[in-house]
């Protein structure tokens, strides 16, 4: 008998084929595009990932807001009614300050429902990696895994969730403080594509510079050469920002170099995607160390 229900946000981006399929609730988030407001779901319902960085691609600049306590406490208030425990797997500290304002509507729930658990988990990771940690979590609790011991099991394996990522537009960097004007001038310019990933603090930062679009693809795949755990037997993620054909050539490659038979291909949501733009691809799967 289920015990207790999992729930994360809209930034874990889970592929589109494991939304309905996973027992996890996904909070909404909204996205404003030039003053305009959307409701980001996890089934896309209200602004696909086509039109959304179309909207980019024409000039149109996007912002995101966090998960706020008062929409946190509406979204998981049926579940405690019903005499379930909560678990919420959160977008990374490192990227945002949705950890720290739920853990407060944590608190006013916790008075509101004496009886009832409810632990929040920082995930320190983004976009299809915080994806595949609910993935891996919802398997572990479909086993019978009890929500203490998941939420301990989450803490302890939360750092082996690679996640690394290249963009081809070097301008939303720029826009976003990761990358100075010039660098992104003269990266633009020259072709170069910058290899980045998350780091142990849940942070996006860079780690590399590449020369091409391909060859920042197969870059990708290279660290999960070097640190990937028994690649053969993992489920990996792949997420993009509206380039499907670069993620079927990562998925290629994961297939013929490493043996990978579980792939999940999905879109960059908007809070990511706002920031990565068109063109951002990401990989994600278990390795040794981040």
């Amino acid at each position: 008998m289920k015990t207790y229900q999992i729930v994360t946000d809209a930034t874990s981006d889970l592929p589109l084929e494991l939304v309905g399929k996973l027992d996890v609730h996904v909070i909404p988030m909204h996205c404003a595009i030039d003053g305009d407001d959307y409701l980001i779901t996890a089934d896309n319902r209200n602004l696909s990932s086509h039109d959304f960085y179309d909207m980019l691609r024409a000039g149109r600049v996007s912002s995101t807001t966090q998960v706020n306590g008062e929409t946190f406490k509406a979204e998981v208030r049926p579940f405690l009614k019903d005499g379930l425990d909560v678990l919420y797997i959160c977008f990374s500290s490192g990227l945002s300050s949705t950890y720290a304002s739920i853990r407060i509507a944590i608190e006013d729930l916790a008075e509101e429902f004496p009886e009832r658990k409810l632990r929040i988990v920082d995930s320190l990771s983004a976009t299809g990696g915080e994806g595949l940690l609910v993935y891996h979590a919802v398997k572990r609790m479909e086993d019978g895994m009890g929500l203490d011991e998941l939420a301990q099991w989450i803490e302890d394996n939360k750092l082996h969730f690679a996640h690394w990522f290249t963009v081809d537009d070097l301008k939303f960097l720029k826009r976003g403080g990761r990358v100075s004007a010039t660098a992104a001038l003269v990266g633009t310019v020259l072709g170069v594509k910058p290899i980045m990933h998350v780091d142990n603090e849940g942070r996006l930062i860079p780690v590399d510079k590449v020369r091409g679009r391909r060859k920042s693809l197969e870059e990708l795949v290279a660290h999960m050469e070097k640190s990937a755990i028994r690649p053969a037997d993992q489920t990996v993620f792949i997420s993009h920002g509206d380039t499907p054909e670069d993620a079927a050539y990562i998925e290629k490659l994961v297939r013929e170099r490493l043996g990978v038979k579980n792939v999940f291909i999905g879109p960059v949501g908007p809070v990511v995607g706002s920031h990565g733009g068109p063109g951002i691809i990401c990989l994600f799967f278990l390795a040794e160390e981040r």
